[in-house]
């Protein structure tokens, strides 16, 4: 009781008091960058949503590693003071560029607006932005058990670098390629690669197999987040965006949250594979979400190219 007191208690009110106060700052770039590239340069959409995920992965890669060192040199309280000032530093560079900020609206208009949260074009995306957190936070408690479970846990390290790396590749790429065709159907081939790219994960046992099967499953995730950004910006208003965007980040957020317990508990009774089904699962009910789309009345942004 004395360990939970003066141990745990503490750090979980932190975790709390962190998560609760975090600004959302991943919805507030999104917003800016549909209000800088309104009117005719819609188009240009998908490749700025795809230099943030590349934004992303650095962060995601580079960040671990950071807190690492200082934490193998001793000073594990200077991984957390840094990243409290990256955000802090971070969000007021943000809120200092006026240039994007969107253009405010009247209350009632929000007001009126706020139903198109309810319509199932974002409602779809939404639920696409969970599924795909219930993939992450289940891919990354079956990695660690299938490294602890050999008796060679450094070897998660290397799984979760080939997959965050093919990510930067996925960003990279959707970036640069000059996109035809609708995004409904791009987001549907994309859940469908995630799909057949996890599925081998619920057998397959040698490392290698492994960790190539994750880097391949990494080339689909950002091509899926960056459309899911870009049929959210065109299924509502753009006097709601910013809270829409919210909803998605904080849906894939819950997911994530919740995965974690459930392929804990997975694991434990069937190993890593047990947990791997449950990513696996997660990326059929992804794919479900995303066939389903293409019956979703496509607006005049998603038909460009």
């Amino acid at each position: 009781m004395a360990l939970l007191l003066t141990g745990v208690l503490p750090d979980l009110a932190a975790g709390v008091c962190v998560g609760a106060t975090l600004p959302q700052l991943g919805a507030l770039s999104a917003a800016r960058w549909s209000a800088l590239l309104s009117d005719g340069r819609a188009a240009a959409l998908p490749t700025a949503f795809a230099l943030e995920a590349l934004a992303n992965g650095v962060s995601y890669l580079a960040g671990p590693a950071v807190v690492s060192v200082l934490g193998a040199a001793g000073r594990p309280s200077a991984g957390v003071l840094l990243a409290a000032a990256l955000v802090v530093g971070g969000g007021l560079a943000l809120a200092a560029q006026h240039r994007t900020t969107p253009p405010l609206t009247a209350r009632a208009e929000r007001r009126r607006a706020g139903r198109a949260l309810l319509r199932s074009a974002f409602l779809r995306q939404a639920a696409l932005g969970l599924t795909l957190g219930v993939f992450f936070g289940a891919t990354q408690v079956s990695v660690t058990a299938y490294a602890v479970g050999r008796g060679t846990p450094d070897a998660a390290a290397p799984l979760y670098f080939a997959s965050n790396c093919t990510n930067l590749v996925g960003s990279w790429a959707y970036g640069a390629w000059r996109h035809g065709g609708s995004p409904r159907h791009h987001q549907a081939a994309a859940a469908v690669c995630l799909t057949l790219t996890s599925l081998p994960l619920i057998f397959l046992d040698a490392p290698l197999a492994i960790g190539t099967t994750l880097a391949l499953t990494g080339l689909a995730v950002p091509v899926l987040l960056i459309l899911a950004s870009v049929l959210t910006q065109s299924s509502v208003p753009r006097v709601v965006l910013t809270q829409a965007f919210t909803w998605g980040n904080s849906a894939s957020a819950a997911g994530s949250a919740a995965a974690a317990a459930v392929a804990g508990r997975v694991v434990d009774a069937s190993g890593a594979h047990g947990g791997f089904s449950v990513a696996a699962g997660a990326a059929v009910a992804t794919t479900v979400l995303a066939l389903g789309g293409l019956r979703d009345s496509a607006a005049a942004e998603d038909e460009r190219p």
